[in-house]
């Protein structure tokens, strides 16, 4: 069951999407009128799913969406004919909107795709930076052969050196590598 918060200034408006997301099956953590108290409902409660009008009071809906989109999927909810704004959401981080009035047909498509795209993109961000980790350490290794070579080893006693090192230490091959090249810049 995916939590949600809703942020509407509209108390109609923010009560109907509050009864249609329960209706639905979905956990409505709470729902607040304006984007100050959406980002320290969200911080506090960190939901899954932030239903957050474009135009709000304090803190509009962009900005709402440019603090949480990193620990919540984001779905803005616009009013026909503010699509600079819905273009600056999506450029903030938003998953998906709405265009009032929202119906629950609608709205839980919506719902469901914003929080399947935000775990999808939050998996490849993961994956490149695991990625970026494992380049690093290759550089890294292949830097400290050479300093080794430039000692006297050859490659493949070089390599083992630092595997050996790797082991002994109960660290990756990187770390050793990084070991290496910080000494010898001392």
């Amino acid at each position: 069951m995916l939590r949600i918060v809703v942020a509407e200034d509209e108390a109609v408006i923010r009560l109907d999407l509050v009864e249609m997301l329960v209706e639905a099956g979905y956990d409505v953590l709470a729902a607040v009128g304006d984007g100050e108290s959406a980002i320290e409902t969200i911080r506090a409660h960190r939901p899954d799913v932030v239903l957050v009008d474009i135009a709000m009071p304090v803190l509009d809906g962009v900005e709402v969406t440019r603090q949480v989109g990193e620990v919540t999927a984001v779905v803005v909810v616009t009013a026909f004919g503010q699509r600079d704004l819905v273009e600056q959401a999506a450029q903030a981080g938003a998953m998906g909107y709405l265009v009032k009035p929202v119906g629950r047909d609608q709205l839980v498509p919506a719902i469901e795709m914003a929080a399947a795209r935000w775990v999808e993109a939050h998996e490849a961000k993961e994956q490149a930076g695991e990625l970026a980790r494992r380049l690093a350490d290759r550089r890294d290794v292949d830097r400290a052969k050479g300093r080794l070579m430039q000692r006297g080893m050859t490659e493949p006693e070089a390599f083992a050196y630092l595997r050996q090192g790797a082991m002994d230490a109960r660290t990756t091959l990187g770390a050793v590598a990084r070991d290496v090249l910080d000494s010898d810049a001392e």
